[in-house]
């Protein structure tokens, strides 16, 4: 068992009985893990709340900015990973520790060596934006392959929790000790479950097309926008087909805090179920081989969904907010507020 899955473990003992409430509290976990770095490290991990690092996101392998697992001593590791876990619902937790140990599976899948530098469990990077406190605006990113997540804070209240992916490679894990691990398997299986209920008529306003695009097609873009075609409308489903559509949005709801997730539940009520739309492309087979691919509209939220690299053994991920990414307009407000400096050079 790796150090950072022993101190993950023994996190997960000592937070699992706070109040749930306390996903909502970052700034005092955000202070402690810069409080515990040394000053170069402290200077890796810390830009203006205003500084255009903050966009600069992705989920490929990639050379990135912000300490990662592997400058952090037991102390620093343990600060990190409850900041990390503090942002996150359980199943946001579960599938982000999952896609650090997929890199593992990848060193053997590619025949690589264990201290490869490519595929490593421990290259995740940390980066905060501003000075975290209950008054201003601040926001911070855990990021590395298979993983970009954003979040963004305004007087003590997390605002936004996207751009948000999660990918995994392999989808299915065919050989080896962790042979069937499947860590994206509720949003690969209900996305087929729900096509499955549609009748032809329905799968022909759902399916805009035979093959998959290679990639989510937001990609990594700064801003992303209403998707077309929207495919097969909510008010267009039955009874059962509008419950798994809920139910597969539910999924993807559930990467977040129990408050963050309250929050677009309410926007979604306010908006209306109505609001969603289901597209498919690709294949109707579930299986490896089978390139395919799905999204979800609706409320302001663009949920999409792609397997399609790897001989289509390779999930991509991603929630968007049309609303609030990376905090929405908190940076125009941020330049509007008469605040000193934070001391974090660029």
């Amino acid at each position: 068992m790796t150090s950072l899955i022993k101190i993950s473990l023994l996190l997960f003992l000592t937070m699992s009985a706070m109040p749930h409430s306390f996903g909502q509290h970052l700034a005092p976990l955000a202070m402690d893990f810069i409080e515990s770095l040394d000053p170069e490290l402290k200077k890796q991990a810390c830009f203006p709340f205003d500084h255009t690092e903050r966009f600069n996101w992705h989920f490929v392998p990639r050379e990135r900015k912000g300490p990662t697992f592997h400058d952090f001593n037991a102390q620093q590791k343990a600060a990190a990973l409850a900041l990390m876990r503090a942002s996150l619902g359980k199943a946001g937790i579960a599938r982000a520790e999952a896609i650090f140990e997929l890199e593992n599976v990848l060193r053997e899948v590619e025949n690589r060596p264990p201290d490869d530098s490519y595929r490593d469990p421990l290259n995740y990077h940390f980066s905060i934006f501003g000075l975290p406190d209950k008054s201003g605006e601040w926001g911070w990113r855990l990021e590395g392959h298979h993983l970009s997540l954003n979040f963004s804070s305004s007087k003590g209240t997390l605002t936004s929790a996207t751009p948000s992916f999660m990918g995994a490679n392999p989808g299915i894990v065919l050989s080896g000790p962790q042979m069937d691990l499947q860590v994206l398997a509720e949003e690969t299986n209900l996305g087929f479950d729900l096509l499955a209920s549609l009748s032809e008529s329905q799968k022909q306003m759902a399916k805009f097309s035979d093959e998959a695009p290679l990639d989510i097609i937001t990609s990594n873009d700064r801003s992303a926008q209403v998707l077309d075609p929207k495919g097969l409308s909510y008010r267009s489903m039955n009874s059962e087909q509008q419950s798994l559509l809920k139910k597969l949005v539910h999924v993807y709801l559930s990467r977040n805090t129990a408050e963050y997730q309250k929050k677009l539940l309410d926007r979604i009520m306010q908006a209306g179920w109505d609001s969603f739309s289901f597209a498919w492309a690709g294949s109707e087979i579930n299986q490896v081989g089978e390139p395919h691919y799905y999204r979800l509209q609706g409320a302001d939220l663009l949920i999409e969904y792609d397997n399609v690299q790897n001989n289509a053994n390779h999930v991509h991920t991603v929630i968007r907010d049309l609303q609030a990414d990376f905090g929405g307009d908190l940076l125009q407000s941020h330049y509007q507020q008469d605040h000193m400096s934070q001391g974090f050079s660029e």
